[in-house]
């Protein structure tokens, strides 16, 4: 029987690839874009019906510190937060944060809040709301492109499957919304190809942490989570786990700072 250690040890070791750079190998291949195929939409469309809910325009009259190295030193991962509720303009004001679209570059790139690789920008926003003021608890999809949410069907249990997509973490529950972020990784290989896997991984965490800070800004708490069950949290928002799948998620609310 082989050796569990030896096969853990050589697995891990293969995984180490998707962290190395291969860009010349990318000279020797042909990526869709120099084709000329289109690289679909920026953000997925409403759903049948559902002209969007919008937002109110990200306001700096929200933030309680304007000190940004006061955000960086406070910055921490948080999994405690008060009951009380966040507003609709801190909600949008994070959406702008970590995804909020600056510019359109054009037709096919926009320039975000965020560094992406090439701009490419392949996420997707969903939100497992809980507690925000003038928003009735659910499931959201923000569509950055015009700084609204599309309301998606949600099954009654949500707080239950979502902590249980999870693995249990009480953080994902007990907040005011639960950020989780999708990959939609053609975004990124229409240009970049075998790269793109790691490029993503990359944005995923410049994503992350402009929520960190923006957190930090509005008195409030997150932190990253990346141990969740990748068929459940797929299934949850209802992705087909092979172009579309959860890749990041985070819990918001109030720090509870004792």
């Amino acid at each position: 029987m082989p050796d569990r250690n030896v096969q853990a040890r050589k697995k891990t070791i293969k995984h180490r690839e998707v962290m190395k750079s291969a860009f010349p190998e990318l000279a020797r291949l042909e990526c869709d874009q120099a084709r000329g195929l289109p690289r679909g939409p920026l953000q997925k469309p409403y759903g049948k019906g559902d002209a969007g809910l919008e937002l109110p325009k990200p306001d700096p009259a929200v933030l309680k510190k304007t000190d940004l190295f006061a955000c960086i030193a406070g910055r921490e991962s948080r999994r405690s937060f008060t009951r009380e509720p966040l507003t609709l303009e801190e909600l949008s004001y994070l959406l702008w944060a970590t995804q909020g679209v600056r510019k359109m570059r054009t037709p096919a790139v926009t320039m975000r809040t965020v560094p992406s690789g090439g701009a490419m920008h392949p996420f997707e926003t969903y939100l497992a709301v809980y507690n925000v003021t003038d928003l009735k608890p659910g499931l959201y999809r923000y569509q950055p492109l015009d700084h609204k949410l599309a309301r998606l069907p949600a099954p009654k249990d949500l707080p239950a499957k979502v902590q249980k997509a999870a693995r249990g973490q009480a953080s994902m529950i007990n907040c005011a919304v639960a950020f989780i972020w999708s990959a939609v990784p053609y975004r990124t290989e229409w240009r970049y190809l075998t790269e793109a896997a790691r490029l993503i991984l990359q944005d995923s965490g410049h994503m992350c942490q402009n929520l960190y800070l923006a957190c930090e800004s509005i008195n409030c708490g997150t932190c990253a989570v990346g141990a969740y069950d990748q068929k459940l949290a797929d299934k949850l928002l209802s992705l087909d786990g092979r172009d579309e799948f959860v890749i990041y998620m985070a819990p918001v609310g109030r720090a509870d700072i004792k």
